[in-house]
């Protein structure tokens, strides 16, 4: 068990002693501001008057790339049942039609550098004159804070030293959180999960496990992921981990597969295809999904009677992972006894705390990317 609300079976993989325990010590002790956003500790750089003057409204548009919005995405469709308005991420560039649209939005525009091209598009061409606008954004001149102050919209600023891809439980998320009716607070687990020996130890042999598999040549982390409402999670995840480790012509390549969708297409190739790849299993239990019509099912498959979605999605998951087990195949496997705010936020801190450990043992700086540096100045000298 990783937590009360989240039961957790790591790989059964040979460990080897590490200095993971080491370096998490170190971890917590830093003054790491990406760390001190995980707890309650961490001061908003919003306060509650700004969030009552959006509260009230129901259509919300948040216009960002990556980690400006993959977290708030992450949090809105996994809490969705909770969340009484409605929000629409603006995440890639496309041939956006709709400029006219009457209805009126929310904006809020999410950019750390306020220079992103592609946040710069989209805001260009959807924000309207009607519209009410909050830019977030670092504090220093840049295309975005220009155009804030030309629509006299709110601005608030982003904390510099947090990158996108770990900004989930900093303004970039938490703020979105509060607009959603959340508290922001409920997410910051940091200080319980410390003092949790099973959360920590459970987390420093999943790291351990993981060395041991990329020193395997194991380098696809395939995420077989069975609660519709956690895609966005895997997304959030997905950067987090491909962007913090891909360097030096090594890394991890998280893939995610759509369970139990996948079973009829891609299930055969990570049953009988090659083997470097490692997996995550992971499942929501759910209480209120659809249950089977008993008068409708014929009766050769009468042991469906009584059963609902859950129930089945649940068997189709242990099924898979008991092949896995005979094929000896590595995977770990998550299962969410809660769907809130608290879960998420346990979540949240396990996959960043994990993946900084994961830098610091393959010597690998988790905080830049400087190869996608290169394509934003290549995109710029084309378009100039």
């Amino acid at each position: 068990m990783l937590t009360n609300n989240i039961n957790f079976i790591n790989f059964k993989v040979k460990k080897k002693k590490s200095n993971v325990k080491k370096y998490l010590k170190l971890i917590l002790k830093e003054n790491n501001q990406i760390i001190l956003s995980l707890s309650k500790k961490y001061k908003n750089n919003f306060n509650k008057k700004l969030t009552k003057f959006f509260k009230k409204e129901l259509d919300y548009r948040i216009i960002g790339m990556g980690g400006s919005s993959l977290g708030a995405q992450a949090i809105y469709d996994f809490l969705k049942s909770k969340i009484k308005k409605n929000f629409i991420f603006v995440d890639n560039l496309q041939g956006i039609k709709n400029k006219n649209i009457k209805k009126r939005f929310n904006n809020l525009v999410i950019s750390k550098s306020g220079n992103t091209i592609e946040t710069i598009v989209n805001s260009n061409i959807l924000i309207k004159k009607s519209d009410k606008n909050l830019f977030l954004t670092d504090y220093k001149k840049s295309y975005l804070r220009e155009l804030a102050n030309k629509l006299k919209a709110k601005v608030i600023d982003h904390n510099n030293f947090i990158g996108g891809r770990y900004s989930v439980l900093s303004e970039v998320g938490m703020l979105p959180a509060e607009l959603m009716g959340l508290n922001s607070k409920t997410f910051r687990q940091l200080n319980n999960i410390i003092k949790n020996k099973s959360f920590m130890n459970a987390l420093i042999s999943n790291v351990e496990a993981t060395i041991f598999l990329i020193k395997n040549k194991k380098f696809n982390s395939v995420i077989l992921n069975y609660d519709q409402q956690s895609v966005s999670l895997f997304n959030w995840y997905q950067q987090l981990l491909a962007e913090s480790l891909g360097k030096n012509k090594i890394g991890l390549l998280p893939i995610i597969s759509l369970m139990p969708k996948d079973n009829h297409s891609v299930m055969q190739l990570y049953l009988d295809g090659f083997k470097n790849n490692f997996f995550t299993f992971f499942y929501v239990k759910e209480n209120n999904l659809s249950k089977i019509l008993n008068s409708e099912i014929l009766e050769e498959y009468k042991f469906l009677k009584n059963k609902n979605v859950s129930e089945i999605i649940y068997a189709q998951k242990k099924a898979t992972e008991n092949v896995f087990t005979k094929k000896k195949i590595p995977f770990r496997s998550f299962e969410i006894k809660k769907r809130n705010e608290k879960t998420l936020g346990e979540l949240f801190c396990f996959f960043i705390l994990e993946t900084i450990l994961l830098g610091k043992a393959l010597k690998i700086n988790p905080f830049d990317q400087p190869a996608v540096e290169l394509i934003k100045k290549e995109t710029n000298k084309i378009l100039i």
